[in-house]
Parts: C-alpha cells; sequence; structure tokens
C-alpha cells in the first residue's frame, strides 16, 4: 500500500503561481511514472503533466511554458511548479504514481488539493 499527501493549493490572482507538492510513502520497490491531473467542475479529470523515473516529461498543451514538473526521487517526491495561473486553471489538482512491488505493478492517487486562480 501507497499513501500520497498533497500539499501546496490555495487561492492566487490570475498570472501568480503556486507550486504543489505530493511525496510518496509505503510499501514499493520503484516508482515510475508521476503525473498530476486536474478536474474542474463538471468536467473529467484530464491529465496535466507526466514525469518518467528517468525524468522525461510531458505536458498538455494548456499548461506548456507555464507549468513545469519535476520530481525529487530520494524523497519519492513530484512537484508541480505553476506559473502564470489563469481562472481556466482552477481545478482539484490530483497526484497520480505508478509503483511496482516485486512483479506487480500498481498506481495510487493523492486526495487532491483545491486551486483556485480569481480574475
Amino acid at each position: 500500500q501507497v499513501q500520497l499527501v498533497e500539499s501546496g493549493g490555495g487561492l492566487v490572482q490570475a498570472g501568480g503561481s503556486l507550486r504543489l507538492s505530493c511525496a510518496a510513502s509505503g510499501i514499493f520497490d520503484r516508482i515510475n511514472a508521476m503525473d498530476w491531473y486536474r478536474q474542474a467542475p463538471g468536467k473529467r479529470r484530464d491529465l496535466v503533466a507526466t514525469i518518467t523515473s528517468d525524468g522525461s516529461t510531458n505536458y498538455a498543451d494548456s499548461v506548456k511554458g507555464r507549468f513545469i514538473i519535476s520530481r525529487n526521487n530520494a524523497k519519492n517526491t513530484v512537484y508541480l511548479q505553476m506559473n502564470g495561473l489563469q481562472p481556466e486553471d482552477t481545478a482539484i489538482y490530483y497526484c497520480h504514481v505508478a509503483t511496482t512491488w516485486r512483479i506487480y505493478d500498481y498506481d495510487y492517487w493523492g486526495q487532491g488539493t483545491q486551486v483556485t486562480v480569481s480574475s
């Protein structure tokens, strides 16, 4: 079992910045990809950014050039630096982690953290 603890959400004005963190703890041999998703009210949960175990990244078009995903493997933590925030970035942000334990692959979700951007 793996626990994910997210932090860093909040209320910010348009143009501002926030940094989200997600720390993984529990039983695993390896953490593979780490992702951030977001879900706005009445909408589906969408992938925002992904970082693989070797540090390769990928972003949704809507956040390219504004958001940066990174990870600290020693701390089992993934970050999302969000710059130039806009009202349309308002959503609950969820951390998602893929792990391997023995020969089995698992994936886990964080509890979500609210990001609200005022105009």
